[in-house]
């Protein structure tokens, strides 16, 4: 049963203010990271592709925009209604707004791109171009 339970970190253990065990023991599982979505970016001769892992977000929450070269994704995932009758002893699922901006290595055909999200996944396709302008990206299911 003992391997259920963390193992505390020396370092943070001995700075941490007096709580008891139990306080001690979730704490430990607190997430200390800002939630970013995983990024795939793949180019051919044509085109760059990027795919990002939005598991849970809402197509609605979701907001891309390409400005002076750099391709930023930002949105929000949630977090679903908790039942009170249930007692949560770990919760890892990232909740939040999050952010993500690239640097689009060459210019693109900005009213070319495409946007389409299924299953979680975004997908941006950026075909190259000359010049680049400031256009807001719609996404399609």
């Amino acid at each position: 049963m003992t391997t259920l339970f963390p193992v505390l970190r020396a370092a943070n253990f001995l700075t941490r203010p007096a709580y008891n065990i139990f306080d001690l023991f979730l704490e430990d599982f607190e997430t200390k990271e800002k939630w970013e979505p995983k990024i795939d970016i793949a180019e051919t001769e044509k085109e760059i592709t990027v795919k990002a892992e939005l598991p849970g977000v809402d197509k609605e929450n979701i907001h891309v925009a390409l400005t002076d070269g750099l391709l930023t994704i930002k949105g929000e995932k949630k977090h679903e209604k908790e039942d009170k009758k249930e007692n949560y002893h770990l919760i890892e699922r990232h909740y939040g707004t999050f952010t993500r901006t690239l640097r689009v290595p060459q210019e693109v055909e900005v009213e070319k791109i495409d946007a389409a999200y299924k299953d979680g996944v975004l997908k941006l396709t950026l075909p190259k171009g000359e010049t680049v302008k400031t256009k807001k990206i719609e996404i399609k299911s």
